[in-house]
């Protein structure tokens, strides 16, 4: 009995799978308050469930209904649970990721150090007042101070250890973080810094997978419920939408905008950020991402799109699009089991939020889409930490000139660590 055949086994003792206005009604078993419509019948079977539209063979509700409907023909009780299966796992190699945990907050700090090298300071508003601080100094506070996940103030200890280690050069107030954060001309800084935190992994990454996430806020909208009259309240939220790749989860590209904006426009903007610097060999999304532009937008950096198509979806958009359809219809589980690389964004966003924190405690609009964006950038270098560790690659290796290739304003960049 295989892990779906024991999950039907188990939904045909639950009480709440009903039969209503000639429809069978199973409930989800990862979320009880949703129920799916099922048609178990031989001859046309369905049901509403994405095992079921991406497959298009019995998913366990239809396989719960006929079982349901066989042992009450026979009158027999209901069968005992099965043990589920034992969950597949995957080896650690733990020595190399003990090592990296172990000494990441060190390495971050150097990296996060040379990766601010590059940020060039902007020419002084005038002649006098006090000299600006470095704007690098600055950044580097605030994405270091993202990556702390405590208080401004209680992060200043960092700060000093961050100082004394030559990081920074001058001691800052605990509010520079914020102040740092709330500027919109630090927003295309760590835009650019993500994209430069992945490069150490391009010679790894070719398969990428592309989704949206929220960042709760701490920021609500009242709306009132027609029926009952009353106020209620929704915390407000940041999308972020990101190219990830499918081997070590590291974000090639990212892009924060209007939270309601549709996944789908989103695509081309974010393959075309990672295709420079990136070889781009497969795509996976889910069906938010269809359309025929995506599709060519793929294939144009020579690259496979594996897109579940809609249940709707028709032949005659364009060639690739008939191709595509041809491939998910015939060949179902092998187009599957590309597409289910796209697992890995889930994981990239639900390991940024477990290690950063799944909310931003900016108040402003720009403060709030700067603090995702450090998110980001913080975990791109424990993606590269963990990597330097396990495959060996240089993690200074940003697509930027080297040591001794910089202008004489630069700080020098401290030699790295190499692990053992």
């Amino acid at each position: 009995m295989d892990a779906r055949e024991t999950k039907a086994v188990k939904l045909t003792g639950d009480m709440r799978i009903t039969f209503k206005d000639g429809e069978w009604l199973v409930p989800s078993q990862s979320s009880p308050s949703t129920r799916y419509k099922v048609n178990p019948s031989a001859a046309n079977p369905s049901c509403e469930c994405e095992d079921w539209q991406l497959r298009r063979l019995p998913c366990k509700h239809i396989a719960a209904v006929r079982l349901l409907l066989d042992r009450q023909i026979k009158g027999e009780p209901p069968p005992p649970i099965p043990e589920s299966p034992p969950r597949p796992t995957y080896g650690q190699r733990w020595s190399e990721y003990n090592a990296a945990q172990v000494n990441e907050k060190d390495h971050f700090q150097t990296l996060l150090a040379d990766l601010c090298a590059a940020i060039q300071q902007p020419p002084p508003k005038g002649t006098r007042g006090r000299p600006s601080m470095l704007l690098r100094d600055a950044v580097f506070m605030g994405v270091f101070k993202v990556y702390s996940t405590v208080s401004a103030r209680r992060f200043m200890s960092d700060l000093r250890e961050a100082q004394e280690r030559g990081h920074i050069r001058e001691t800052l107030s605990f509010n520079t973080a914020w102040k740092c954060l709330q500027s919109a001309d630090v927003t295309p800084i760590l835009y650019d810094m993500i994209r430069r935190s992945a490069l150490p992994l391009r010679s790894v990454e070719v398969d990428f997978s592309v989704d949206s996430t929220g960042f709760s806020t701490s920021k609500f909208t009242k709306w009132i419920d027609e029926k009952y009259g009353t106020v209620r309240e929704k915390c407000e939220w940041i999308k972020a939408h990101c190219c990830v790749g499918t081997k070590t989860n590291v974000i090639t590209a990212a892009y924060i905008g209007d939270k309601n904006a549709a996944d789908c426009p989103q695509l081309p903007e974010l393959l075309k950020a990672t295709a420079a610097n990136f070889t781009v060999k497969e795509v996976s999304g889910d069906k938010a991402y269809l359309s025929g532009d995506n599709l060519e937008a793929v294939d144009a950096l020579g690259g496979r799109a594996f897109i579940p198509f809609k249940v709707n979806s028709v032949l005659g958009n364009t060639p690739l699009w008939d191709r595509m359809f041809h491939y998910f219809q015939m060949r179902r589980e092998e187009f599957l089991a590309h597409y289910h690389k796209r697992s890995n964004v889930e994981s990239t966003f639900s390991a940024c939020k477990r290690l950063f924190g799944d909310a931003v405690r900016s108040k402003t609009p720009t403060a709030m889409v700067n603090e995702v964006l450090a998110k980001l950038v913080c975990f791109n270098l424990t993606c590269v930490i963990h990597e330097w560790y396990e495959l060996g690659i240089d993690p200074t290796d940003w697509g930027m000139p080297k040591k001794g290739e910089t202008e004489a304003s630069e700080p020098a960049i401290l030699p790295m660590i190499r692990p053992v």
